[in-house]
């Protein structure tokens, strides 16, 4: 027999018996036992996939880490993981409703990708959990969050800690006109620094060169740092200058030297005071606005922002008027926090931690699975020397 007269019978007798072996194949399918040891969804056994799951929640380890330690793929650690953290944090689809009612929250907009695409998270400052999260940082995102938690859970809410983004503020003033948005010292002082003292530095030394002033431009080249600072913290440097603390040990090993703390920054400051009577004038500002932060009564805080208003007015320059602008605009805002005292303190440490998170993983290309993580981090509790996988519970 030819070769291809074998192969067209071959074909015959497979495609006259090729819909009866599918036939058994699905019978003997619908037949089988399950396996009781094997976990659902994955080729693995029950006590592996836990395994997996106790070193996911410990929250120590990549998942590449755990891929070594148990011999999976990362793609398989990775929907484990997934799947662990829907059923910790969605319910049909959909994100759980918060633990318990949250009297202060916190709002902010965190960078999500490089191509400007960034994402908004509202926590409980008191707990610190985050309560939803949602990609962009418009209005949107607070209507978004009022329908998923109900007008009802809304009403428990006081305050609201946020920066100087518009959006948000007038989203809960429509939505939830009884919550008061509240600026923190942190945000007021960023703005000073960097639209204020910053370009106030540059105008002056510009202003210094032109007019022949060398050396007075030379003093505030590299003085920026000393500007922006308290004095108290310039202080708590020549101290430990004076105490000859080390700021960086080196190595004879590696032939590095000890850097120790330099002394004289307070001195430095004061004599840019006394060359320039402007920047005397953001000192004073300075002071001021760290004094009224302090302040325990809206009206004295009142009194205190309108004084340092005034300053800024008096001065004619253009860059500590629009610093008046500012707390004109967001006065009602800044004056609350003498009644709620609270901050985007922890806010703002999510965010670092949401950095850590997104280096530590190398990336997370999945939004979904990124979001679910940040919930879970957010929960997480602080544990002082973890205890290695490999002993038992």
């Amino acid at each position: 027999m030819k070769t291809t007269d074998f192969s067209v019978a071959l074909c015959v007798i497979f495609s006259t018996f090729y819909p009866v072996t599918i036939l058994s194949f699905r019978r003997l399918r619908n037949n089988m036992q399950p396996i009781l040891f094997k976990a659902d969804n994955h080729q693995i056994t029950n006590q592996l996939h836990q395994y997996t799951c106790d070193l996911l929640e410990r929250g120590t380890y990549t998942n590449k880490q755990i891929a070594e330690i148990t011999g999976l793929g990362e793609n398989t650690v990775k929907e484990i993981d997934k799947d662990r953290l829907k059923r910790l944090y969605t319910v049909d689809g959909k994100l759980i409703q918060p633990e318990t009612t949250a009297k202060y929250l916190g709002i902010d907009e965190f960078k999500l990708h490089n191509n400007r695409i960034y994402a908004t998270h509202i926590i409980d400052l008191e707990t610190g959990h985050i309560l939803w999260i949602q990609e962009g940082k418009k209005k949107q995102v607070v209507y978004d969050f009022i329908n998923h938690v109900g007008l009802e859970w809304m009403d428990n809410v006081e305050a609201i800690a946020c920066d100087m983004n518009s959006d948000f503020q007038e989203a809960f003033e429509e939505k939830c006109p009884h919550i008061q948005p509240v600026y923190d010292y942190f945000h007021i002082v960023k703005n000073f620094n960097d639209k204020v003292v910053s370009e106030v530095r540059k105008d002056e030394q510009a202003r210094l060169i032109q007019g022949g002033n060398v050396e007075a431009a030379k003093a505030l080249k590299g003085s920026r740092y000393i500007l922006m600072s308290n004095r108290s913290t310039l202080q708590k440097k020549d101290k430990d200058a004076l105490e000859d603390r080390i700021v960086h040990k080196g190595s004879p090993l590696f032939k590095t030297n000890d850097i120790k703390r330099k002394y004289g920054y307070e001195r430095k400051y004061d004599d840019l005071l006394k060359e320039n009577q402007l920047l005397f004038t953001i000192d004073l500002i300075k002071e001021k606005l760290h004094h009224a932060y302090t302040l325990s009564d809206e009206t004295e805080m009142a009194e205190s922002i309108i004084e340092i208003m005034d300053m800024c007015e008096e001065s004619t320059n253009e860059h500590l008027l629009w610093f008046s602008k500012l707390l004109s605009s967001h006065f009602t805002g800044i004056i609350a926090h003498a009644t709620y005292h609270i901050s985007s303190g922890k806010i703002e440490g999510i965010n670092q931690k949401i950095k850590t998170l997104r280096r530590h993983g190398y990336g997370y290309p999945d939004d979904e699975y990124f979001f679910l993580k940040l919930f879970d981090m957010s929960r997480a509790s602080y544990v002082r020397n973890t205890p290695s996988h490999k002993i038992c519970d």
